[in-house]
């Protein structure tokens, strides 16, 4: 069975306050990005095994095995080849590794037929990541608590496009960009959401863009190039680097 794990965007990004379990609680909307996407093939095999390219990491720890490895321990699962195919840009906060594992969660259930509901699924992926439980669903969702904490949220893109830009050879750890977080006390995500898009720009933030921007100047000359083009609204998505922008259409 071959799937195609699509991107996320984060619109908006508000991180409002450190957890004592070491986490933070945050506010943001979770939108998918299908033109950004990964090829993940799943088939019966002898023993496990994975394949990934491009890959610099131990394909053996990649978030796919891990899905099915947690899926294993609660079902009776044959061993399966892996194959992924990396579209989109790792370390640039678009969430490709948590639409991977989510994604492998889909197909096993679908092709052993395990009966996992979407909330069933969505409980196993938020345990493999803080986002990976937004790629369960097929909709927007504002992801609030770590972002594993979802409720639907309609929105309508219709009128406008969305472009996407990694800067070259620029990859933000979220470790990195947690370290210089600024938290965030203003004007409640879903109050800026309502209002018209054109007057998003000045209160839609995201919080990490400050400390990211002042280490990285390349990821904040992309989002101006971006206004220098049109762009009614521009910004990071996560803890970056991609940079996203909306325009009229």
């Amino acid at each position: 069975m071959t799937v195609y794990p699509d991107a996320k965007l984060n619109i908006g990004l508000n991180v409002l306050r450190r957890r004592p379990d070491g986490y933070h609680d945050l506010e943001t909307l979770f939108v998918h990005y299908p033109a950004l996407h990964d090829e993940l093939t799943v088939e019966r095999a002898e023993a496990l095994s994975v394949r990934i390219s491009p890959c610099s990491w131990d394909p053996s720890r990649d978030l796919t095995v891990r899905a099915y490895e947690m899926l294993k321990a609660d079902f009776d699962l044959p061993p399966v080849s892996i194959v992924l195919n990396k579209g989109i840009p790792v370390g640039a906060g678009l969430g490709g590794g948590s639409s991977d594992a989510a994604w492998m969660l889909r197909v096993l259930d679908d092709m052993f037929a395990l009966g996992l509901d979407t909330d069933a699924l969505a409980d196993y992926a938020a345990r493999l990541g803080s986002d990976c439980a937004f790629f369960v669903y097929d909709s927007p969702m504002l992801g609030e608590g770590r972002g594993e904490v979802l409720t639907p949220f309609e929105a309508d893109f219709g009128a406008y496009e969305f472009r996407v830009e990694v800067p070259a050879g620029v990859s933000v750890s979220t470790a990195e960009a947690y370290r210089g977080v600024s938290l965030y006390d203003g004007m409640p995500l879903k109050e800026i959401l309502s209002r018209p898009v054109c007057q998003w720009k000045g209160l839609l933030q995201n919080s990490f863009e400050l400390s990211v921007f002042a280490a990285h100047p390349q990821i904040a000359a992309l989002k101006q190039s971006f206004y220098d083009q049109g762009a009614i609204y521009a910004s990071m998505s996560g803890s970056g680097s991609a940079v996203f922008a909306i325009f009229e259409k």
